[in-house]
């Protein structure tokens, strides 16, 4: 693939990421491409949209979001997808900086630099909209969308596809509905 048609492509996958949500071929291309630039920098991904104090933070949310998102590269997804959007950017960037600044206003330190018990207690909060005052919208609107982000970006690598239990489409001679399945049915259906 041309790096102008990867460009592209990228670019279109983060446009369609906005609007109406990524579908398990458009993330497979997006691991690709982050798998890609992490070879080709010796194994260490370097962040395309986002500064290294920014990544810090990113790395450390999708983390506490779902354990072991880290590992199927939903930071490397979300940095890939911001670099090729100014919209998408300017959505985590703007995030990212609004709840660093709040830990440092809290705590001194960015969020990525508190205690897990910190983080935690922040994450509680934003995540509910039950929570919204004027003084956290904006943190529950971020986390909405890196939320979703970090679950696509998860469950379509292969560790969340792992964690999932799915063993991929097999091919079947014949297929036949567990009894179980039947007698459900029956039973709810008042037959």
């Amino acid at each position: 693939m041309s790096d102008v048609s990867r460009r592209d492509l990228l670019r279109n996958i983060a446009a369609s990421a906005l609007v109406a949500g990524l579908s398990a071929a458009d993330a497979q291309h997006v691991h690709e491409a982050a798998a890609q630039d992490k070879k080709a920098a010796g194994g260490v991904y370097k962040p395309k949209a986002f500064t290294e104090r920014e990544y810090a933070t990113l790395r450390t949310l999708c983390d506490l979001i779902f354990p072991g998102a880290v590992e199927g590269g939903a930071p490397e997804f979300i940095d890939l997808l911001s670099a090729n959007n100014s919209e998408m950017k300017a959505i985590y960037t703007g995030g990212i900086g609004w709840i660093d600044h709040r830990m440092t206003a809290r705590h001194g330190k960015r969020f990525s630099e508190v205690a897990a018990a910190q983080q935690i207690a922040m994450l509680d909060l934003i995540a509910y909209t039950k929570n919204e005052t004027t003084e956290l919208a904006a943190g529950i609107r971020f986390f909405d969308w890196i939320r979703k982000m970090t679950a696509d970006a998860y469950y379509t690598s292969k560790p969340g596809i792992a964690d999932l239990g799915f063993m991929g489409n097999k091919g079947m001679a014949k297929f036949e509905v567990p009894v179980e399945a039947i007698q459900y049915a029956l039973k709810r259906s008042g037959l």
